[in-house]
């Protein structure tokens, strides 16, 4: 009996095998190994789980243009099928972008692109009044999100990023804001908004301690609470009890209080590092 070749694997095999690999290797490798390779690559399951954190885009009319230092002769290659990979982003469900690879255009497409999305990650700079629509008609067209993870030093508006959530995604569970300020306004949003999150992740961010407490006592579905390397409480015995009933709450390296130049140097060195 012959050996069985690669190539020979029936395309949902071979595709159940490249949706594990990275978009890079998806974009500029399994595509060009043979002909089977191709086809099992453009197939909807490899586009489930985007994660854009190991490559450079940049988006221009709704296309991915993919660059790298050394690869810059397959860009005719990446043009051919980059259309594809639009056509597939309605079934992506998991989308992760990088630090410098997000933008109000991204944004826009993905609330176009991906009514399915569940997760997504990003880290730009449109935490500021003339763009929270972006993010707003995003949350509203992805009704059925159920993570977000959003990254800038200094993070404002989450208060209404957290009620556009509330009223458009019925499953949401989890929320990432780091360097985000929890004030009165931010945490009465998140007890009354979202009192059954399972996950919030507010590392290196501000929140005074009573505000903490709010936050305790009004979520009781918390399983994960990451306030680590927070500034504005400190932890103690009536705490720990508070958070008892937390699976996982995790609290290292907060600190009571210290100043605000002190913290934006710890923004600023987080965001070089």
């Amino acid at each position: 009996m012959g050996r069985c070749k690669w190539e020979d694997l029936p395309e949902d095999c071979l595709a159940n095998v490249f949706r594990r690999a990275s978009v890079q290797s998806l974009l500029m490798d399994v595509p060009f190994v043979c002909k089977s390779w191709f086809r099992a690559s453009l197939h909807p399951f490899c586009w489930k789980l985007l994660d854009f954190n190991n490559i450079v885009f940049v988006l221009k009319d709704i296309l991915f243009h993919v660059i790298f230092d050394d690869e810059g002769v397959r860009m005719v290659h990446i043009l051919v099928v980059e259309y594809r990979i639009k056509e597939f982003f309605g079934n992506c469900v998991l989308l992760k972008f990088p630090a410098n690879g997000c933008n109000g255009d991204v944004l826009e497409f993905v609330a176009v692109k991906c009514p399915a999305l569940r997760c997504l990650s990003f880290s730009c700079e449109l935490f500021k009044n003339d763009h929270l629509p972006i993010i707003q008609d995003l949350i509203k067209k992805c009704k059925q999100l159920e993570f977000l993870s959003i990254f800038y030093s200094r993070v404002t508006n989450l208060k209404e990023i957290v009620a556009h959530i509330a009223l458009n995604c019925q499953k949401f569970r989890g929320l990432s804001a780091p360097f985000a300020y929890i004030g009165e306004e931010e945490a009465a949003a998140i007890v009354t908004k979202l009192p059954n999150i399972n996950y919030l992740i507010l590392v290196h961010s501000y929140i005074d301690r009573k505000y903490l407490v709010e936050i305790l006592l009004g979520c009781k579905s918390l399983a994960r609470l990451d306030v680590s390397y927070c500034c504005g409480f400190k932890v103690d015995d009536n705490l720990l009890e508070l958070a008892s009933h937390i699976h996982t709450f995790k609290y290292e390296g907060a600190v009571d209080s210290f100043s605000h130049e002190d913290h934006f140097q710890l923004f600023d060195g987080y965001n070089s590092a």
